[in-house]
């Protein structure tokens, strides 16, 4: 992926942070089976290291796994999103970082939960996005990724009365099970379901637990 598509990827969200925040912090609320497959990751996480909100956003999904007991960071292209989840989670840090290119320490991570964090970069860069998180597991680490399931691109001029210019890439779960396996996970399981009514973009959802081979 170029610099001048993550710029833009950061600048758009930027534009929309508090936005974003207003509307999506509270989600998790209005999404059941989002929070049972949340508390299953923080089971098998918890006590076990540290893990990263990767993608956070306004830091919702932090937020949840905090309260679960889980030693969580937040991960955010745009600062504008990290001013928003610290001043929703102060007891929570936060880091700006690209997923293309962690500045984390190999093997230092328990957990990796990355909840539409991919939703915005081109199908090429996946294969880099998934060796990183790969790299920055400890073995036997445990990646929760979320993801709009589909074949389509949807592009979008406005968000919240906000003028932007993004691209939102759904993706088949087969696909993506290949691309984390060609990196070097085991994907253990996809889950898929259809969008809840009136809580968010009406889109079939789809989540995969992958991990990282024990040494």
């Amino acid at each position: 992926m170029n610099d001048d598509l993550t710029l833009a990827i950061q600048k758009n969200y930027d534009q929309i942070a508090a936005e974003y925040a207003r509307h999506i912090f509270d989600e998790l609320r209005h999404k059941p089976l989002d929070r049972e497959l949340l508390d299953r990751f923080a089971a098998e996480i918890r006590g076990r290291g540290e893990m990263c909100d990767m993608g956070c956003g306004p830091g919702h999904v932090a937020r949840y796994l905090r309260d679960a007991g889980l030693s969580v960071f937040g991960l955010d292209l745009s600062p504008g999103m990290l001013e928003q989840a610290r001043k929703l989670n102060p007891d929570i840090p936060f880091r700006q970082g690209n997923m293309l290119c962690l500045d984390i320490p190999d093997g230092s991570l328990a957990g990796i939960a990355a909840f539409y964090a991919t939703v915005n970069l081109p199908t090429e860069s996946l294969p880099l996005v998934f060796r990183e998180m790969e790299r920055v597991l400890r073995p036997g680490g445990l990646l929760l990724l979320a993801f709009h399931a589909g074949d389509e691109i949807v592009h979008v001029d406005e968000l919240w009365d906000q003028q932007v210019s993004m691209d939102f890439l759904f993706l088949q779960p087969p696909k993506i099970k290949l691309c984390l396996e060609a990196e070097g996970f085991v994907v253990e399981e996809i889950i898929e379901r259809e969008p809840y009514p009136e809580v968010e973009y009406q889109s079939r959802r789809a989540y995969i637990f992958a991990r990282k081979p024990a040494a």
